[in-house]
This record gives C-alpha cells, sequence and structure tokens, in this order.
C-alpha cells in the first residue's frame, strides 16, 4: 500500500463511470483516492468527498445561482473559481498528494484554473478530448501540468477510452511517488536561454551559481518556456534572474505565435527580484516553422531552424522597436536591476564574420536601448561578445556586489 492520495476531480452526473473506473485503476494499484464533484445539474450516483456543493461555496456562489444564470459558461465558470480555492486549500492542509481532472471542453477549461492554483511540483494532470490542440491557450498552461489525451472518451467506457484511463492513472500516482518538489531552503536563479550553438552563457555561469550555493534552473526561450520563468518570477520562486535571453519579447511585439505574453519581462521586476537582463538573440523573430510565413515577412528572408521553427531576421527599424518593448518592460521594475550590453554581438550567429553580423544594426539597437532605459536601470557596456568569458565574468560581478550588499538572498 502507498500514502499518496490523488484527487479526482469531475462533472459526476455526465461522467459518473468513467471517474470510478479512474479511481478503481488508481486503487488497484494501491493508492488512495479523494474526489470532487464540479457537476452543476445532476448528481453522483453516489456521494464525492467534496460536492458541488462545496464547490460552489469555496468561491462564494451556490448551485442555485450557477443554474439561475442560465449559461452554460457562466456556471462553469463559478465551478471553476471554487474547484480552484478548494483545491488550493486542500493541499494546503495535507489532504492529497497529486491531482487529476478528466473533461470534455468544459473541464478542460475548469481543469486548467485547477491546475494554476497548485504550486510547482504537485503532480498534476489533465486528461482531455482537447488535450495538444489549438483550442488549449498557452498562457493558460501551469509550469508543469501534464496532458494525456482522452481518446474515446466524450461519452461512456469503452475499449479505447479505459486505455487512456488507465495510463493516466498510473501516470498520476507514479508522479506522486516520485516527484522531487523543489528544496525550498535552497535559492534558486532563474535563467533564460537558447540551445548553446547560439547561447553559450550557461556553460560557465552554472557551475559559478552552484559552487556559490544557489540552484540553477534554466529556461528554454521558446514561448512556453518564458511563460513558466514568468510565472514562477511573479510567484517570488527566485533569489535573481539571469535573464539573458530576451527574444520572446520581440516575437511578441512583431506579433509571433511563439510568445511567452505581453508580461515578459516583468514580473520579477514587479515584485522587487534582483534581476540581470541582456537582449540575447534580439535580431531574431521566431514564427512557426510548419505554417505557411506570415505576409508581413514578404522581403526578408526566413532561416528554417528544424521543420517545427523558423527564424526572421530583423532589420534596423524592427530592431528600434525590440529596443523600446525592453524599456518599457523594464521601467516597471521596482528591484535592482542591471542590463548587459555586449557591443561585439548578442547570439553566436551574429559574431564578427558569422551568417547574421551586422555591425550598424547592432550598434543602432544597442544605442536606441541605452537611451529608451529609466533611470533606475543600470548600464554596463561590455567590451566583448555574449558568449565570451567577459560576459559571464561581469554578470557575476555584479551578482556578487549585490549579494555583498544584501540585495540578493542566500
Amino acid at each position: 500500500m502507498t500514502d499518496k492520495t490523488i484527487l479526482i476531480i469531475g462533472t459526476y452526473d455526465t461522467k459518473n463511470d468513467e471517474l470510478d473506473f479512474l479511481a478503481s485503476a488508481i486503487r488497484d494499484q494501491g493508492g488512495q483516492v479523494a474526489t470532487m464533484d464540479v457537476s452543476v445539474l445532476g448528481d453522483p450516483a453516489a456521494p464525492t468527498e467534496y460536492s458541488k456543493h462545496d464547490v460552489a461555496a469555496e468561491g462564494g456562489s451556490s448551485i442555485a445561482a450557477a443554474i439561475a444564470s442560465g449559461e452554460e459558461n457562466e456556471a462553469m465558470q463559478i465551478m471553476a473559481k471554487g474547484a480552484s480555492l478548494l483545491t488550493a486549500r486542500l493541499y494546503l492542509e495535507g489532504k492529497f498528494d497529486g491531482m487529476i481532472v478528466l473533461g470534455g471542453t468544459m473541464g478542460t477549461d475548469l481543469a486548467l484554473d485547477v491546475c494554476a492554483s497548485l504550486p510547482l511540483g504537485v503532480p498534476k494532470y489533465i486528461v482531455s478530448t482537447v488535450a495538444f490542440s489549438p483550442l488549449i491557450p498557452a498562457a493558460r498552461v501551469a509550469a508543469d501540468v501534464q496532458m494525456i489525451l482522452w481518446a474515446g472518451g466524450l461519452y461512456g467506457l469503452n475499449a479505447v477510452c479505459k486505455a487512456s484511463l488507465s495510463q493516466a492513472a498510473g501516470a498520476v500516482l507514479g508522479a506522486a511517488r516520485a516527484v522531487q518538489k523543489p528544496d525550498a531552503d535552497k535559492p534558486l536563479i532563474g535563467m533564460m536561454s537558447l540551445g548553446t550553438s547560439a547561447l553559450k552563457y550557461v556553460i560557465p555561469l552554472k557551475p559559478a551559481l552552484e559552487a556559490r550555493g544557489y540552484e540553477v534552473a534554466v529556461f528554454h526561450a521558446t514561448g512556453m518556456g518564458g511563460r513558466a520563468f514568468e510565472s514562477l518570477a511573479g510567484q517570488g520562486a527566485f533569489a535573481c534572474v539571469f535573464d539573458f535571453c530576451t527574444q520572446e519579447l520581440g516575437n511578441h511585439v512583431h506579433g509571433s505565435n511563439i510568445s511567452a505574453g505581453p508580461d515578459r519581462l516583468t514580473n520579477a521586476g514587479r515584485i522587487g527580484t534582483p534581476q540581470l537582463v541582456a537582449p540575447g538573440c534580439y535580431d531574431l523573430v521566431d514564427i512557426v516553422g510548419w505554417l505557411p510565413v506570415p505576409e508581413k515577412w514578404a522581403d526578408h528572408q526566413p532561416r528554417a531552424h528544424n521543420r517545427l521553427l523558423t527564424s526572421i531576421t530583423l532589420n534596423s527599424e524592427e530592431r528600434k522597436t525590440v529596443a523600446q518593448a525592453h524599456a518599457t518592460q523594464l521601467a516597471m521594475a521596482t528591484g535592482p536591476t542591471a542590463v548587459l550590453l555586449p557591443e561585439h554581438g548578442l547570439g553566436e550567429w551574429d559574431r564578427e564574420g558569422a551568417e547574421l553580423h551586422d555591425k550598424a544594426g547592432l550598434e543602432q539597437f544597442l544605442q536606441a536601448l541605452a537611451e529608451a532605459l529609466p533611470a533606475n536601470i543600470g548600464v554596463h557596456r561590455i567590451d566583448g561578445h555574449i558568449n565570451d568569458a567577459i560576459f559571464a565574468e561581469t554578470a557575476l560581478e555584479i551578482f556578487d556586489a549585490w549579494r555583498a550588499d544584501g540585495l540578493v538572498a542566500g
């Protein structure tokens, strides 16, 4: 037997059989189960630990109010609010170790809110008939949520449906048993980057920061990575951020689907977390490689990175837009902020002699950014490239000075 308890959430009026099958599959593997009903109109075949009335009341409403609304969407938002608050409270009270939600579009909409209410490290699974589809907005995906496509799961049990649900049962219970939650006592550094073919500062910085007693989490600057980074930064998860690849901000202001959202480069500063910033790969906008190139890039030469991602090289005016966006976002900072500007390039492909080298374009961008930054932002121009040793050394010097002044924990 295991002492791990899985919270199962779903609409028990329409998916009672499927939810019961999932519960049985978890129990058969030695797990324990708690159940939460988020139905509105009907009732489960047997009582759940947390009823639909408990859920609505937790959100400050009632099932009667949900029914009276006369709108499915409004009613489900009442239940989503209540389920999110109740789930978060139950976790803090130690009532469960992992959570799983079943649903179609209605249940998935609710599930996204519930998952977002739980901290990093809590196993959170969504079994959905629309998993991985364009209906799932990237902005609502929690940093460590897991999704499983619920094949054959629209109505009633069948062999295809059972195959999905049985795997989901094993996944969430296994995750609850195996998860290593973040060590809250060890200060964490958040760092943004791309692969080391483009940005190499991670190679010297990560071991140097670890030698100083910090854990380093490096996020991939391809949209979802930046969203996870910003979400955690907003929660105060980082002692300091080394935000040295802000390309997602350029993607966003130029309309790419590969966006980390409008709050990129704001959340650490908003809550006063110390931040070192460099506009790594500022000169590129990434677009979805398997979609047609948008008309706005018709006079640019696209470069296929792989079958998923294509890069567009920005012209001077487009780079100025990116510079202004950096200044606008960083103006919100309330904590120590330093911007590092390497004068010999900000990506391996724009070194002197490399394919994307544009000395004039780089100088214009750096000048535009330096002039646009508010007075409370420290600007450090570096006689070197972002991948040179001097860049990492400068970053560490600033970081160590902040530590000596007591501005960085740890």
